[in-house]
């Protein structure tokens, strides 16, 4: 019986950088083999801001399972539900946004992992084991251990509950989500600001207290990126479909403008 690894999660699980891309655009499995040949080591399925449907984000994940690059899914606020489905359907992990206490944390542990950890439900064979049959102890272990459950880190009130939410079991990882924070701070977009390298600093801080993974979010250039590292981030999300495809086709236009033709020499 093979399993599906988790990618980011062994990385982590080694002290070493996981790096993810966003996918929120793009809405077909190929985006695996690009995203996988471009280098990274888990995709970060976006349906809380796009409109890629379970169906979809699914089949995505499951391709990324037999691939080698893990996919993690952000879901919507408060559906719990819909985690559930997707970690059923092929997600090795999943996201959820806006947790601000210690009981938010608590709800989704209890919801997303197996007995003795939570309460989710047991639904059957699932593509990660190639759907082999399975011992069930056997079964919710290995699921247990393979999933990375994340929570994001996107207000005030969440920096300062970050022990809290970081002690809590089931919990693998607190992301900060610097665009939200950088709003509801009064600094929207300034994701450098000194503002948000504190509350990274003390995300950071409870994360080694309490032997979780620090990651980050919107934080793009290279130098925040190696700012950001730097004060110990490991789980990044380092782009997205969206602006790396403008990025890449602007600066390609613009180098076909600039071409000045080759004039032919007379005899």
């Amino acid at each position: 019986m093979a399993i599906a690894i988790n990618a980011a999660k062994a990385r982590l699980r080694k002290n070493q950088l996981a790096v993810g891309i966003g996918i929120r655009l793009v809405r077909n499995v190929d985006v695996v083999k690009v995203m996988k040949a471009g280098g990274y080591d888990w995709l970060f399925l976006d349906l809380e801001h796009g409109i890629m449907s379970i169906e979809t984000a699914a089949a995505i994940c499951i391709a990324a399972q037999d691939s080698g690059i893990a996919p993690i899914v952000r879901v919507p606020y408060g559906e719990l539900a819909m985690a559930t489905r997707l970690l059923d359907g092929g997600a090795l992990g999943i996201v959820i946004p806006h947790v601000d206490t210690a009981e938010e944390a608590r709800e989704i542990a209890d919801k997303l992992r197996y007995a003795p950890i939570g309460h989710r439900s047991v639904g059957g064979g699932q593509a990660a084991f190639d759907y082999a049959p399975m011992k069930m102890g056997d079964f919710i272990k290995k699921a247990n251990d393979n999933t990375l459950i994340v929570v994001m880190i996107e207000t005030p009130k969440a920096v300062r509950n970050a022990e809290a939410i970081a002690a809590v079991p089931g919990i693998d990882a607190l992301l900060v989500g610097s665009s939200d924070l950088s709003v509801e701070l009064g600094i929207p977009g300034d994701t450098g600001h000194q503002k948000i390298q504190d509350a990274v600093d003390k995300v950071v801080a409870a994360c080694k207290k309490h032997r979780k993974f620090p990651g980050m979010g919107g934080a793009y250039s290279e130098e925040l990126l190696g700012l950001y590292i730097g004060k110990g981030m490991k789980l990044l999300l380092a782009g997205n479909d969206l602006p790396m495809l403008t990025a890449a086709a602007r600066a390609h236009q613009l180098k076909v403008r600039a071409i000045v033709p080759a004039r032919g020499k007379k005899k």
